[in-house]
């Protein structure tokens, strides 16, 4: 059984590996792998006394703001999304995905 300073440096180490990505369940899992035998919520205590913390994989909440004194693009099929023939009308839809450089 290794004391709080040798699990302290075992944290610290798979902490940086991951590239100071890793929260506490994975940091746990990490070293319940490496044979470490270490409770879950000592691993979270001694992160927190440590201020180490993963990154959160949630996206931001913001899209672009738009310029409300811009004027607005012309609607040239009026909202309706039919075509009389093929190769007619093409619409798409613009989604945010999320990269390490931003949206």
């Amino acid at each position: 059984m290794c004391a709080d300073g040798s699990h302290d440096e075992h944290i610290r180490r798979v902490h940086s590996d991951s590239d100071a990505t890793y929260g506490s369940p994975r940091v746990h899992a990490v070293l319940r792998r490496e044979g470490t035998r270490v409770g879950r919520k000592r691993v979270e205590r001694l992160m927190r006394e440590a201020g180490l913390q993963g990154v959160s994989p949630r996206r931001p909440r913001s899209f672009t703001r738009r310029d409300p004194a811009a004027d607005l693009a012309p609607d040239l099929v009026q909202r309706d999304f039919t075509a009389n023939a093929p190769n007619r009308l093409w619409v798409a839809d613009i989604s945010l995905i999320p990269t390490g450089e931003g949206p």
